[in-house]
């Protein structure tokens, strides 16, 4: 199969992931000269409440430079999906950074000899196209969430808990299929629902209420840029989208390996200087696979070209990092990060140390 042989050429090409604890700030922005294009293609779950504008928003309050689009029809399954013209128009439109995919959620609840026939032929030709388009346009597959109680129809999912993990399971057996990672949206919704803040669900106990769709967007903003939105960004209530947001956060801080979000990290840490206590010793390690070139440039001109090392601070400036890397499809990215979270953590460390 050409599309799952040409696999290992697909990069993410703006995946930060292993950041949120440092910088979980809307302080920490990302400048890119140009938009980062990200479509969605799914059903009522993607459009309802306008999901895409949502994830927009909070990209945008970000810093983020962003450019959403989306191709969805109601009750689409993959095969619905296949045989759509517009969703080939709207992958051939531009050359896409994200492609994120959602098939009908009772498709990817039955075994995978069934989905193999059901799903995976008409899903082939949706992933031929997206290649075929542009090779480092980075999949992602969106997980959704079971009925409130469950699909009566069938034993295997006639309630919420065995619903929601029979599509956790179909989803991750689509991942290890196509290699690509999940975004678990479904999970998400799954640790909100089970601490009864909020009402998740609309009238048929199915579909996403506004608070649903905020969910799924702030999950796939964490998903993708690897740090947490802003607390009062005006689309649901603050004090239930900094729950929701913690929830992401929790998620995917456990589960980012398991849904192949754990490729592409930047790793920070801070020591105070053994010389200057002034001072603080940053240690950094930037994974990105298939890299051309990686090049941090901090401080006054002080530049690193080395994919990990370290290099040295004063705690009362407010550095900022500037990342540069050149991928193998010859994009150049350009990320800055502000580093006065992680040395206000250290300091805060070494005062509890000292009052100790």
């Amino acid at each position: 199969m050409t599309f799952l042989n040409s696999m290992k050429d697909i990069m993410l090409k703006k995946f930060f992931n292993g950041i949120l604890a440092l910088f979980a700030t809307s302080s920490a922005v990302s400048a890119q000269v140009e938009p980062l294009n990200v479509l969605f293609i799914g059903n009522s779950y993607t459009h309802m409440n306008n999901m895409p504008s949502m994830f927009d928003k909070i990209a945008k309050d970000a810093g983020m430079n962003v450019n959403v689009e989306k191709c969805a029809q109601s009750g689409a399954s993959f095969k619905v999906h296949s045989e759509r013209p517009e969703v080939y128009e709207s992958i051939s439109k531009r050359k896409w950074d994200y492609i994120i995919l959602q098939g009908y959620s009772r498709e990817l609840t039955f075994e995978p000899s069934h989905i193999d026939t059901a799903t995976v032929p008409y899903l082939n030709k949706i992933m031929d196209s997206i290649q075929k388009n542009n090779k480092c346009t980075n999949v992602l597959f969106y997980m959704t969430w079971g009925y409130e109680d469950g699909y009566h129809e069938r034993e295997e999912t006639d309630t919420y808990a065995k619903m929601t993990q029979r599509i956790e399971e179909g989803y991750r057996y689509l991942s290890d299929l196509y290699n690509a990672p999940v975004v678990p949206v479904g999970m998400v919704w799954k640790e909100v629902k089970e601490s009864n803040t909020m009402d998740l669900y609309v009238k048929d106990r199915a579909h996403p209420s506004k608070y649903g769709s905020f969910l799924i967007a702030s999950t796939f903003f964490q998903s993708i840029f690897g740090m947490q939105q802003g607390e009062d960004i005006g689309i649901v209530r603050e004090r239930r989208a900094m729950k929701i947001s913690a929830a992401v956060q929790d998620v995917l801080s456990k589960k980012r390996e398991l849904y192949k979000l754990d490729r592409f990290q930047i790793d920070l840490e801070a020591t105070t200087d053994e010389v200057d206590p002034e001072k603080a010793v940053v240690q950094y390690n930037i994974n990105y696979l298939g890299a051309k070139s990686i090049q941090l440039k901090y401080g006054d001109g002080g530049i690193l070209e080395d994919a990990s090392g370290a290099f040295t601070v004063k705690y009362r400036e407010n550095p900022k990092v500037q990342i540069d890397i050149v991928t193998e499809c010859d994009s150049k990215l350009t990320y800055y990060r502000n580093l006065d979270l992680i040395l206000n953590e250290r300091n805060n460390r070494r005062k509890k140390r000292k009052k100790d």
